[in-house]
């Protein structure tokens, strides 16, 4: 009987990142090259985040994937893209994770071809391939995705602009709308803005830059005022170039746009901004605040949106402090109420990068390679 050959498993975890200036819109499709830098926030895996265990044998025959417990196709250009480059670092790196003979660091601990990134660039390079916001999560805190100009894309990687302790007192509340998926996807969404929308090309010219060098000073002087208005500017106009592509594209619904009204008549009843609104390519909304703030505005969302079902959960993630709101706040912010318009609100902040488990008993995978089974 031959002798098996050892397994190696590691296990991480990974963090959702929320785009703050937006990312729409490829140069490359094959590389994930995006038209524009982007920049996010990185949100705290206690509340949310991903778990993937790696195995690797010689013995293996193939490549297999399991997501959320059902075997996946590996097939996808994607997923293949993925598998190059970390098999592509691996050869580099060796199993020890120190560079081979032929890939030795400079004295700045980069490899010694001229131009190459850092090996966390690296990572967020092989991130990108698969899913290019998905580079933005290598890091934590604030999270810079350039824009890069070489044509192999070597250049386009997520630097972070300030690590997740730098804000502490800055909050997230996602308020889930609907989980369904969406008409349009992103990928599709794209391609047709950059052939039809010209107000993206303007957006990804003269716009994003100059509003990337703005959000930076907001987040480095850690000035919320600065930082939500711009929040919701760009998402504005994000949403706004859907609208200009053609055939348009409508990923927010009409709880989104009450939400989007509600987040005004907050601010404007305080007289400054307090809250800060930006979506996606989807109805959800993502809620930047201040600690001071956060139950206040929960509160006039349970207002306007009561819970439909599962009212005791629907608040979740960190804990929210009760609030008693003044009548001129109810008479001015909370109008006609929405029943079920929101499904729950989770409660978060910013957060560190992705994190390795170290304990065995959390891989996915067994000594086998396959999946461990639910106890």
């Amino acid at each position: 009987m031959a002798e098996e050959r050892p397994l190696a498993r590691v296990t991480c975890t990974a963090p959702v990142n929320i785009a703050v200036i937006k990312y729409w819109g490829k140069r490359d499709n094959d590389l994930i090259l995006p038209i524009n830098s982007s920049l996010s926030v990185t949100l705290h895996q206690d509340q949310l985040k991903t778990t993937t265990t790696a195995a690797a044998s010689r013995d293996f025959a193939e490549d297999r994937l399991w997501l959320n417990g059902e075997e996946a196709d590996v097939g996808h250009p994607r997923l293949q893209a993925c598998l190059r480059e970390v098999s592509a670092l691996a050869r580099l790196y060796g199993a020890a994770g120190e560079p081979s003979e032929q890939g030795q660091p400079s004295e700045q601990g980069q490899p010694s071809e001229q131009g190459q990134p850092s090996e966390q660039g690296q990572l967020s390079e092989v991130a990108r391939r698969g899913s290019g916001s998905a580079c933005r999560s290598m890091m934590g805190g604030f999270v810079q995705w350039q824009r890069g100009e070489r044509p192999d894309g070597r250049d386009s990687i997520a630097r972070q602009v300030a690590p997740e302790t730098h804000w502490p007192e800055l909050r997230v509340l996602i308020l889930v709308v609907s989980g369904e998926k969406k008409q349009v996807g992103s990928t599709a969404g794209m391609q047709t803005s950059v052939d039809t929308s010209p107000l993206l090309k303007h957006r990804a010219e003269v716009v994003v830059p100059e509003r990337l060098a703005l959000m930076t000073r907001h987040i480095r002087e850690r000035d919320f005022e600065g930082f939500g208005k711009l929040t919701m500017q760009d998402s504005n106009q994000f949403h706004a170039t859907c609208l200009d592509t053609f055939p348009p594209i409508f990923y927010l619904n009409d709880i989104s746009r009450q939400i989007i009204a509600l987040a005004h008549r907050f601010n404007a009843h305080h007289g400054h901004t307090k809250v800060a609104y930006t979506f996606d390519a989807g109805p959800n909304a993502v809620i930047f605040t201040l600690a001071d703030s956060v139950a206040e505005f929960v509160e006039v969302v349970r207002r306007s949106f009561p819970p439909a079902i599962n009212g005791d959960r629907f608040v979740r993630g960190l804990p929210v402090g009760s609030a008693s709101l003044p009548g001129e706040l109810l008479a001015a912010v909370v109008t006609e109420p929405v029943p079920g318009g929101i499904q729950y609100i989770l409660h978060t902040k910013p957060g560190p990068g992705p994190q390795l488990v170290d304990d065995p008993s959390q891989h996915l995978l067994g000594a086998d390679g396959l999946p461990r089974r639910s106890p």
